[in-house]
């Protein structure tokens, strides 16, 4: 597709007929059938259990308290996703691996346990509402070749894969090449929405769904109980896992300082900042309308990669009270510690000054802002051409919302930040 096509090119609203491609359509129809004659559409932890065994040839897990939330996940997706054929083939596939990546993981610290000793240096940890410039500052700070991100490939595979020689992670990199093809092939209008790179910076979600404690699969699927029983929980032991996995990743590849960044990181801020050492918060802040309303409609694309049922009233019944929720605790939280441990960055003001809100950051983190800072920042501003995949089109109308609910239930936000009604032409957006 030329830069102009997809410059043309608008997401889909019609959110009841997810694209299909031929061959997926036929799976998925054969799979309906399968399961009419009672054949196969489950998951079963005992078998994916043994499949990433297989897969490894290892067996050891450490400490197996993973085993709940994972048992959790899967009944819910059994009773309440209605995914296709394909759908569950890709939810059992990233439950093996991310399986199969803790029992690698087990056995390389078990061989190299000073890796647990890793300092990771300052952490620059990014989080807000979806679709707030979190993906944008994320790539602009990991552009600073003197700070250390997740790249794709990584966190699809944190862990050297068997037989690949320390440095040269060429098969990780190969598999990323392939689930990014993936996705193009199963939802070309995606890129439009989030952009997906092998290499590029990734979300550390990535992480924290190895312990199958995350918001990961609540957006990807229709999981009422899962996602019931997930906000019940502490979150401690999968933060604990994430810091261990981020010492995994310093060992192989070293940084002086890190970026993070997931929207997940605001509904628990608390523990984020008790486990995770020398952490700066940096939250994104944009109209709640907006961000609501684009955040709804990337999940509904998302929900039609797997499942052919996807209800975008539901999806904002969903999502809309947690929000509100996430945000009520984010503040509590915020509010609670000191002003030096955070820095709040307008979603308009990163638009407009996007270096100028850079130095406030790195102020914050204690980290130098120098010359090779602004250069790559810079660089990376430079190729980062808007709609360049296509445009992505939403609504609140689409999901049953109008502004006046939304300005009405999120008043204790934009009031608490300042933040303006970008209806009145603030941005081009």
């Amino acid at each position: 597709m030329s830069g102009q096509e997809a410059k043309s090119r608008q997401t889909s609203t019609d959110y009841t007929k997810p694209y299909r491609p031929f061959r997926v359509a036929l799976a998925n129809r054969a799979g309906r059938l399968a399961r009419k004659a009672g054949l196969g559409g489950r998951l079963d932890v005992d078998r994916i259990i043994d499949a990433a065994r297989r897969k490894t040839g290892l067996s050891d897990f450490g400490d197996e308290w993973f085993r709940e939330p994972l048992a959790v996940l899967v009944k819910s997706i059994n009773e309440e996703a209605n995914l296709t054929t394909v759908g569950y083939a890709v939810q059992r596939s990233r439950i093996v691996s991310a399986l199969a990546t803790r029992l690698l993981a087990e056995r390389l610290i078990s061989q190299h346990p000073e890796i647990l000793d890793l300092e990771l240096g300052r952490i620059v940890l990014i989080t807000g509402l979806q679709r707030t410039a979190t993906t944008s500052l994320h790539r602009l700070i990991a552009a600073d070749p003197a700070i250390r991100s997740l790249k794709a490939w990584e966190a699809l595979n944190p862990v050297p894969l068997p037989r690949e020689t320390q440095g040269n992670p060429s098969a990780r990199l190969a598999a990323a090449r392939r689930a990014e093809k993936a996705i193009a092939y199963l939802a070309p209008e995606f890129a439009a929405i989030h952009p997906l790179a092998h290499d590029a910076p990734e979300e550390d979600v990535f992480l924290l769904d190895l312990s199958f404690m995350s918001q990961s699969p609540e957006a990807m699927m229709h999981v009422p109980s899962y996602s019931e029983w997930l906000e019940k929980q502490d979150h401690t032991r999968s933060y604990e896992y994430l810091l261990t996995m981020l010492k995994v990743l310093q060992w192989q590849r070293p940084g002086r300082n890190w970026v993070l960044k997931t929207p997940n990181h605001l509904e628990h801020l608390d523990v984020a900042l008790r486990v995770l050492p020398r952490t700066s918060v940096v939250q994104t802040h944009r109209d709640p309308k907006r961000a609501l309303a684009s955040f709804c409609s990337m999940v509904a694309h998302g929900r039609g990669i797997l499942s052919d049922r996807v209800d975008a009233r539901e999806i904002a019944a969903h999502w809309v009270p947690k929000m509100r929720r996430v945000l009520e605790r984010s503040i509590a939280v915020r509010y609670s510690r000191s002003a030096g441990a955070s820095i709040d960055v307008s979603y308009y003001d990163l638009l407009k000054h996007p270096i100028d809100e850079l130095r406030r950051i790195y102020r914050c983190a204690a980290i130098e802002f120098d010359e090779a800072s602004e250069r790559s920042a810079q660089e990376a501003l430079s190729g980062d051409v808007k709609d360049r995949h296509g445009k992505h089109v939403y609504s609140l109308g689409d999901f049953g919302l109008d502004a006046e609910r939304i300005d009405r239930d999120f008043e204790f936000y934009t009031r608490v930040y300042r933040i303006p009604d970008e209806a009145r032409g603030l941005a081009d957006v």
